[in-house]
Formats: structure tokens, C-alpha cells, sequence
């Protein structure tokens, strides 16, 4: 949990769901950009041995020397890994396919669960000076998964509007709670994303009155559309913020950043670059 001693830590979240192709590598790129357009300073942790995070945010993976498997298994000091990218504010700890062997190495380690928690909680994080902490976690379950959940204090979930996209939130709630009642108490949901939303279609209709009937509150009331220059901005290694800053993409994740920053307030002093 955070340390009172140190003011100003940031709000840590982890952006999670078991099932691939929900746009969770998606938010985290353009929830980060537009907290970043609201001065906020942020940092992206890619967990995901895919490392589609790092990509999308214009790193390659040449340029990768040192990845949150070096933070986690190697114990390599934040400031070898936390890489700056081309947006004022926004900072990245990369990763690659090094990742994919990180569930076996750490099934040996005492600490398994925790690494990720201390490592963001080094004395080092306070000269980042951050808001924010976005963690994109892998399309599973695992261990890698744990360790965000301990890390964080609350869980932003994707939920693709689709047939049985909410008979896959219960292994994950499972979870969660799991991860509440033995490593982390103060764990909690920060919402539920509803996205590759189209308004036309009555199954992302039926999809959005099922999660708002059955989570209430926990559902954000911003929903991410279908959109292609939201799809299309990965390939060119921007957020869709910059690739169509007027897009229904760009403007839906800065309604989301909106509603986020509503219940977790910059520091006043944060607001300049």
C-alpha cells in the first residue's frame, strides 16, 4: 500500500481481464495520452510479454535494454528501466517476449506476488514525481497478473461488447477477491469499461443494459466505440490522441480520462508540463 510518509504517491491501476482482444492494451495507451493532455504524469508498466504497450507508445524493441523482467526478476533499479517516450509526461517501462518464461521463474520466489508491489514503491519512484500508474497486465491469469493486482490499488476492466462478455468477469472477480482477502485489503474495482462499443448494433445495446442492470455504478458511463482510426493508430506507434486528435476514438478516451480524474485529482502543481 502507499507509504503516508511519502506524499504524493500516485494512484496505481492495474488494467485487467483474462480474455485477449478486449482493448486493455488499447486503454492503457490512450488512457495514459489523454491523462497526459490533462497534466497529468504518468507512467505505462507493459506486463505483457507481447510488449504491444511499448510498441504502440513508439518504442521498439531494439530499443528495449532493460524491461519490467529486469524490474521484477533481476531486480534492476527503476530509473535503468523507466524509459521516457516522445509525450511531455509520459514515461514507460517496457517489455518483451523475456516475459513469457516469468511465471516459471517465479513460481521459486518467496516474494512471488510482491515484486512488482516494492519495486513501484522504491524511495527512486518519488523523483518521477507521477499521478498516475497504468499497468497493462497480460490476457491471463497468471502470476504476472497477481503481481499487478498486489501492486495496485484498483482494477480499470475491460469488457468487449459481445455475446457472453459477462460470464468471463467472474473468474476474474474471483480473483480479485482472492487477492483482496490475502495480499492486498485495500484492492478495489475501479469500473468496468465497455468497449468496441457501436451504438448501431443491438448486441452492444443489449451488452451495455446487462452490465449497467447487473454492476450499476462499477460500469464507467463513458463507453469506447468501434473506430478505426482508434485501430488504426497502433501501427503508426501513436495514441490515437495524436494519429486523429478529433476522432470519436480520441474524444471518448478523454471523456474517460474526464471521468478518472474526477475521482482521483492531479496535484495542482502537476498541472504544467
Amino acid at each position: 500500500m502507499s507509504d503516508p510518509t511519502r506524499p504524493g504517491q500516485p494512484h496505481i491501476v492495474a488494467i485487467a481481464n483474462q480474455k485477449g482482444g478486449v482493448g486493455k492494451t488499447t486503454t492503457a495507451i490512450n488512457l495514459a495520452a489523454a491523462l497526459v493532455e490533462c497534466g497529468a504524469r504518468v507512467l505505462v508498466v507493459d506486463l505483457d510479454p507481447q510488449g504491444n504497450a511499448s510498441t504502440g507508445l513508439g518504442l521498439p524493441p531494439d530499443a528495449r535494454k532493460k524491461t519490467s523482467y529486469d524490474l521484477l526478476l533481476e531486480e534492476t533499479p527503476l530509473e535503468d528501466v523507466i524509459q521516457p517516450t516522445t509525450f511531455a509526461r509520459l514515461l514507460l517501462c517496457p517489455a518483451n517476449a523475456d516475459l513469457s518464461s516469468a511465471d516459471i521463474e517465479l513460481v521459486a520466489n518467496e516474494k512471488r506476488s510482491f515484486l512488482l508491489h516494492d519495486a513501484l514503491r522504491q524511495t527512486a519512484m518519488d523523483g518521477f514525481d507521477l499521478d498516475v500508474i497504468l499497468i497493462d497486465c497480460p490476457p491471463a491469469l497468471s502470476l504476472l497478473t497477481i503481481n499487478a493486482l498486489v501492486a495496485s490499488q484498483s482494477v480499470l476492466v475491460p469488457l468487449q461488447s459481445e455475446f457472453f462478455a459477462l460470464e468471463g468477469l467472474s473468474q476474474l472477480m474471483l480473483t480479485i477477491r482472492e487477492v483482496r482477502q490475502s495480499a492486498n485489503p485495500a484492492l478495489r474495482i475501479e469500473g468496468v469499461l465497455l468497449t468496441m462499443y457501436d451504438g448501431r448494433n443491438r448486441l452492444s445495446q443489449q451488452v451495455e443494459a446487462d452490465a449497467r442492470a447487473t454492476l450499476g455504478d462499477v460500469v464507467f458511463h463513458t463507453v469506447i466505440p468501434r473506430n478505426v482510426r482508434l485501430s488504426e493508430a497502433p501501427s503508426f506507434a501513436l495514441p490515437v490522441t495524436e494519429y486523429d486528435s478529433a476522432s470519436k476514438g480520441s474524444e471518448a478516451y478523454r471523456a474517460l480520462a474526464r471521468e478518472f480524474l474526477a475521482r482521483h485529482p492531479i496535484r495542482e502543481r502537476m498541472v504544467q508540463p
